[in-house]
Protein backbone atom coordinates (compact mmCIF):
# COMPACT_ATOMS: atom_id res chain seq x y z
CA UNK A 1 0.00 0.00 0.00
CA UNK A 2 3.25 2.23 0.57
CA UNK A 3 3.90 2.89 -3.22
CA UNK A 4 0.56 4.49 -3.64
CA UNK A 5 0.56 6.65 -0.06
CA UNK A 6 2.88 9.19 -1.46
CA UNK A 7 1.00 9.87 -4.87
CA UNK A 8 -2.42 10.46 -2.70
CA UNK A 9 -0.02 12.78 -0.64
CA UNK A 10 1.38 14.94 -3.28
CA UNK A 11 -2.48 15.73 -4.16
CA UNK A 12 -3.30 16.13 -0.62
CA UNK A 13 -0.61 18.46 0.69
CA UNK A 14 -1.50 21.08 -2.04
CA UNK A 15 -5.36 21.01 -1.00
CA UNK A 16 -4.54 22.17 2.08
CA UNK A 17 -3.62 25.50 0.60
CA UNK A 18 -0.61 25.53 2.79
CA UNK A 19 1.75 28.71 3.83
CA UNK A 20 5.43 28.87 4.08
CA UNK A 21 6.83 28.83 7.33
CA UNK A 22 4.24 26.28 8.49
CA UNK A 23 4.61 24.19 11.76
CA UNK A 24 3.19 20.53 11.18
CA UNK A 25 2.76 17.20 12.73
CA UNK A 26 2.31 14.43 10.73
CA UNK A 27 0.08 12.09 13.08
CA UNK A 28 0.52 8.45 12.46
CA UNK A 29 3.34 8.62 9.86
CA UNK A 30 4.33 5.24 9.09
CA UNK A 31 7.48 5.11 7.66
CA UNK A 32 7.27 8.78 6.69
CA UNK A 33 5.44 9.20 3.02
CA UNK A 34 3.38 12.34 4.11
CA UNK A 35 6.08 13.79 6.21
CA UNK A 36 8.23 14.20 3.11
CA UNK A 37 5.75 15.30 0.66
CA UNK A 38 5.32 18.13 3.36
CA UNK A 39 9.13 18.85 4.01
CA UNK A 40 10.40 18.47 0.27
CA UNK A 41 6.95 20.92 -0.86
CA UNK A 42 5.91 23.25 1.88
CA UNK A 43 8.94 24.96 3.37
CA UNK A 44 8.40 24.21 6.90
CA UNK A 45 9.48 26.08 9.80
CA UNK A 46 9.39 22.25 11.79
CA UNK A 47 7.45 19.47 10.24
CA UNK A 48 7.41 16.50 12.95
CA UNK A 49 6.35 12.61 12.60
CA UNK A 50 5.13 10.41 15.27
CA UNK A 51 3.90 7.05 15.43
CA UNK A 52 2.93 4.37 17.83
CA UNK A 53 5.28 1.84 16.12
CA UNK A 54 8.82 2.07 17.00
CA UNK A 55 9.85 0.26 13.97
CA UNK A 56 8.26 2.56 11.28
CA UNK A 57 9.67 5.42 13.19
CA UNK A 58 13.07 3.94 13.01
CA UNK A 59 12.35 3.40 9.15
CA UNK A 60 11.23 6.79 8.89
CA UNK A 61 14.09 8.35 10.58
CA UNK A 62 16.28 6.09 8.25
CA UNK A 63 14.89 7.15 4.83
CA UNK A 64 13.15 10.01 5.54
CA UNK A 65 14.03 14.13 5.19
CA UNK A 66 16.60 15.68 7.71
CA UNK A 67 15.03 18.39 8.44
CA UNK A 68 12.33 16.45 9.78
CA UNK A 69 11.59 14.86 13.50
CA UNK A 70 9.98 11.69 14.35
CA UNK A 71 9.42 10.05 18.07
CA UNK A 72 7.08 6.93 18.95
CA UNK A 73 3.52 8.68 20.18
CA UNK A 74 -0.03 7.48 20.56
CA UNK A 75 -2.60 9.54 17.96
CA UNK A 76 -4.49 10.12 21.56
CA UNK A 77 -1.73 11.61 23.62
CA UNK A 78 0.15 13.82 21.27
CA UNK A 79 3.50 14.85 23.41
CA UNK A 80 3.08 18.71 22.42
CA UNK A 81 2.28 22.02 24.05
CA UNK A 82 -1.85 23.52 22.94
CA UNK A 83 -1.60 25.12 20.08
CA UNK A 84 2.26 24.60 18.96
CA UNK A 85 1.48 23.64 15.29
CA UNK A 86 -0.37 25.59 12.22
CA UNK A 87 -1.19 22.05 10.76
CA UNK A 88 -1.96 18.30 11.95
CA UNK A 89 -2.67 15.89 9.76
CA UNK A 90 -2.59 12.11 9.02
CA UNK A 91 -2.25 9.94 5.91
CA UNK A 92 -4.18 6.28 5.75
CA UNK A 93 -3.46 5.72 9.61
CA UNK A 94 -7.11 7.35 10.81
CA UNK A 95 -8.73 4.50 10.59
CA UNK A 96 -6.17 2.03 12.37
CA UNK A 97 -6.40 4.64 16.04
CA UNK A 98 -8.36 2.89 18.51
CA UNK A 99 -10.23 6.56 19.50
CA UNK A 100 -10.59 8.19 16.38
CA UNK A 101 -12.62 10.94 18.58
CA UNK A 102 -10.05 11.31 20.87
CA UNK A 103 -7.33 11.30 18.19
CA UNK A 104 -9.07 13.67 16.21
CA UNK A 105 -9.58 15.95 19.63
CA UNK A 106 -6.22 15.78 19.96
CA UNK A 107 -5.05 17.22 16.83
CA UNK A 108 -7.48 19.80 17.72
CA UNK A 109 -5.62 21.03 20.96
CA UNK A 110 -2.36 20.22 19.01
CA UNK A 111 -2.98 23.30 16.01
CA UNK A 112 -3.83 27.19 16.87
CA UNK A 113 -6.41 28.43 16.60
CA UNK A 114 -7.28 29.17 12.86
CA UNK A 115 -5.24 25.94 11.90
CA UNK A 116 -5.63 22.97 10.09
CA UNK A 117 -6.51 19.31 10.71
CA UNK A 118 -6.79 17.40 7.92
CA UNK A 119 -6.44 13.74 6.92
CA UNK A 120 -6.93 10.69 4.16
CA UNK A 121 -7.93 7.59 4.20
CA UNK A 122 -8.63 4.81 1.49
CA UNK A 123 -11.87 4.37 0.07
CA UNK A 124 -12.53 0.66 1.20
CA UNK A 125 -16.07 0.34 0.09
CA UNK A 126 -15.33 0.47 -4.00
CA UNK A 127 -12.82 2.88 -4.37
CA UNK A 128 -9.61 0.27 -4.05
CA UNK A 129 -10.13 -1.53 -7.08
CA UNK A 130 -7.76 -4.29 -6.18
CA UNK A 131 -8.38 -4.37 -3.11
CA UNK A 132 -12.25 -4.44 -3.94
CA UNK A 133 -12.01 -7.70 -6.56
CA UNK A 134 -9.07 -9.43 -3.45
CA UNK A 135 -11.79 -8.85 -0.76
CA UNK A 136 -14.72 -10.52 -3.97
CA UNK A 137 -12.60 -13.11 -4.43
CA UNK A 138 -11.44 -14.08 -1.31
CA UNK A 139 -15.38 -14.08 -0.34
CA UNK A 140 -16.39 -15.96 -3.22
CA UNK A 141 -13.90 -18.90 -2.22
CA UNK A 142 -14.55 -18.70 1.98
CA UNK A 143 -17.70 -16.99 2.91
CA UNK A 144 -15.91 -16.36 6.60
CA UNK A 145 -13.27 -13.38 4.78
CA UNK A 146 -16.24 -11.04 4.71
CA UNK A 147 -15.62 -11.26 8.53
CA UNK A 148 -12.48 -9.31 7.94
CA UNK A 149 -12.96 -7.43 4.93
CA UNK A 150 -11.79 -3.30 5.41
CA UNK A 151 -15.03 -2.32 4.00
CA UNK A 152 -16.96 -3.93 7.44
CA UNK A 153 -13.84 -3.90 9.57
CA UNK A 154 -13.35 0.30 8.82
CA UNK A 155 -16.61 2.15 8.45
CA UNK A 156 -14.66 5.66 9.42
CA UNK A 157 -13.34 5.28 6.01
CA UNK A 158 -16.48 7.05 4.29
CA UNK A 159 -17.26 10.81 3.81
CA UNK A 160 -20.58 11.07 6.17
CA UNK A 161 -18.49 9.70 8.81
CA UNK A 162 -15.44 11.72 7.96
CA UNK A 163 -17.30 14.85 7.72
CA UNK A 164 -19.80 13.58 11.29
CA UNK A 165 -16.12 13.18 13.17
CA UNK A 166 -14.40 16.37 12.16
CA UNK A 167 -17.51 17.76 12.60
CA UNK A 168 -17.72 16.18 16.64
CA UNK A 169 -14.74 17.77 17.33
CA UNK A 170 -15.43 21.01 16.76
CA UNK A 171 -13.71 22.03 13.40
CA UNK A 172 -15.63 24.00 11.47
CA UNK A 173 -15.27 24.72 7.12
CA UNK A 174 -15.50 20.73 7.16
CA UNK A 175 -14.93 19.65 3.46
CA UNK A 176 -14.40 16.28 2.34
CA UNK A 177 -13.50 15.22 -1.23
CA UNK A 178 -11.82 12.25 -3.50
CA UNK A 179 -8.45 11.94 -4.78
CA UNK A 180 -8.17 9.31 -6.91
CA UNK A 181 -5.09 7.91 -8.22
CA UNK A 182 -3.69 5.12 -10.60
CA UNK A 183 -2.58 1.83 -9.03
CA UNK A 184 -0.77 -0.37 -12.06
CA UNK A 185 0.89 -3.50 -12.25
CA UNK A 186 2.97 -5.37 -15.32
CA UNK A 187 1.40 -8.61 -14.42
CA UNK A 188 -0.83 -10.55 -12.75
CA UNK A 189 1.92 -11.42 -10.68
CA UNK A 190 2.87 -8.06 -9.65
CA UNK A 191 -0.59 -7.92 -8.44
CA UNK A 192 -0.69 -11.05 -6.68
CA UNK A 193 2.99 -10.70 -5.10
CA UNK A 194 2.53 -8.53 -2.31
CA UNK A 195 -1.12 -10.24 -1.03
CA UNK A 196 1.76 -12.97 0.37
CA UNK A 197 4.26 -10.08 2.37
CA UNK A 198 1.95 -10.49 5.63
CA UNK A 199 1.55 -6.37 6.02
CA UNK A 200 -1.87 -5.34 6.37
CA UNK A 201 -5.64 -6.80 6.58
CA UNK A 202 -5.37 -8.28 3.19
CA UNK A 203 -2.12 -9.93 2.84
CA UNK A 204 -2.44 -11.19 7.31
CA UNK A 205 -6.07 -12.92 5.81
CA UNK A 206 -3.71 -14.58 3.36
CA UNK A 207 -1.43 -15.82 5.80
CA UNK A 208 -3.99 -17.24 7.83
CA UNK A 209 -4.32 -19.70 4.63
CA UNK A 210 -3.18 -23.12 3.97
CA UNK A 211 -1.33 -23.12 0.35
CA UNK A 212 -4.58 -24.96 -1.21
CA UNK A 213 -6.63 -22.46 0.08
CA UNK A 214 -3.98 -19.61 -0.77
CA UNK A 215 -4.44 -21.27 -4.45
CA UNK A 216 -8.01 -21.72 -5.33
CA UNK A 217 -7.84 -17.89 -4.28
CA UNK A 218 -4.99 -16.68 -6.16
CA UNK A 219 -7.17 -18.35 -9.24
CA UNK A 220 -10.55 -16.77 -8.07
CA UNK A 221 -8.62 -13.27 -8.36
CA UNK A 222 -6.98 -13.89 -11.58
CA UNK A 223 -10.18 -14.55 -13.24
CA UNK A 224 -12.03 -11.39 -12.19
CA UNK A 225 -9.22 -8.88 -12.94
CA UNK A 226 -9.33 -6.77 -15.84
CA UNK A 227 -6.29 -7.41 -17.78
CA UNK A 228 -4.59 -5.75 -20.93
CA UNK A 229 -4.05 -7.78 -23.83
CA UNK A 230 -0.53 -7.92 -23.26
CA UNK A 231 -1.05 -9.13 -19.24
CA UNK A 232 -0.96 -5.52 -17.18
CA UNK A 233 -3.19 -4.32 -15.18
CA UNK A 234 -4.64 -0.42 -15.24
CA UNK A 235 -6.99 0.06 -12.34
CA UNK A 236 -7.32 3.07 -9.54
CA UNK A 237 -7.47 4.00 -6.01
CA UNK A 238 -9.54 6.40 -4.27
CA UNK A 239 -8.95 8.19 -1.36
CA UNK A 240 -11.44 10.50 1.24
CA UNK A 241 -9.50 13.43 2.53
CA UNK A 242 -10.79 15.78 5.06
CA UNK A 243 -10.13 19.07 6.79
CA UNK A 244 -11.24 21.25 8.38
CA UNK A 245 -10.28 24.78 10.41
CA UNK A 246 -9.72 25.08 14.46
CA UNK A 247 -12.62 27.95 15.18
CA UNK A 248 -10.62 31.54 16.19
CA UNK A 249 -13.00 31.03 19.49
CA UNK A 250 -14.06 27.88 21.41
CA UNK A 251 -17.88 26.87 20.34
CA UNK A 252 -20.25 27.58 22.53
CA UNK A 253 -21.44 25.01 24.90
Amino acid sequence: MGRWSRAVAASFVPWLRPADGWRWLDVGCGTGALTAVIADGCRPRTVAGVDTSPGFVAAARDAGPAAAGFAVADASALPIADGSCDAAVSGLALNFFPDQRGAVAEAVRAVRPGGTVAAYVWDYTDGMQFLRLFWDAAVATDPAAGAVDERRRFPACHPDALRTLWSAAGLAEVVVVPIEVPTSFGDFEALWGPFGLGQGPAPGYVATLDPSARERLRRALRRIVPARPDGSIALTARAWAVRGRRPDRPRAV
